[in-house]
């Protein structure tokens, strides 16, 4: 079975929900699921999916942490190359079935990291293993290399009304 390429973008809520859905419907199917975080560095509810597929998931966070309000560091450079790196190594491995790059379109965005390095990543994958990558900002080529594209159009959002994060809902 071949694997394809998923992007989910946009300035919607939900990206890395649905990321999160895909992972919970090839876990219940039995598949082996590796989650990179490239932005976050704390664990969120979702993040407790661990202790319930512990054999099938792994779940680990490559940044140092939202810099979306500051500029990225050199830190965050050398962390997001260090994860992309690992996440190609895992995909050419093929040790898992699904392999989900949450936010990695923000580190495209501050040029942490190259789209030409990500792409090379994804052809040299093993073929069958399945690819999401989320995050804003998606650039033209990526979005011309996936096969598939969903992007996530913010109408109207609570937190333009001063709602913040909730646990369980948002975070």
């Amino acid at each position: 079975m071949s694997g394809y390429v998923h992007l989910y973008t946009g300035n919607g809520k939900g990206k890395t929900t649905a990321a999160f859905g895909l992972a919970v419907r090839a876990l219940c199917a039995g598949k082996r699921v590796y989650i990179g975080q490239f932005v976050k560095s704390m664990k969120y509810s979702e993040t407790r999916l661990e202790e319930y597929f512990p054999d099938q998931l792994t779940i680990e966070q490559l940044g140092s942490g939202c810099f979306l309000t500051h500029t990225p560091s050199e830190q965050d450079q050398r962390l997001a190359t260090a994860g992309l790196e690992h996440c190609a190594k895992l995909m050419r491995e093929g040790a898992y079935d699904v392999v989900i790059m949450d936010e990695l379109t923000i580190a495209l965005h501050f040029k942490l990291i190259t789209v030409g390095t990500v792409i090379q990543a994804l052809r040299t994958r093993e073929t069958s293993i399945e690819v999401v990558i989320t995050g804003r900002y998606a650039p033209d080529e990526l979005i011309e290399y996936a096969d598939l594209v969903t992007e996530m159009q913010e109408v109207k959002h609570y937190y333009q009304a001063g709602v913040l994060s909730r646990e369980g809902i948002d975070r």
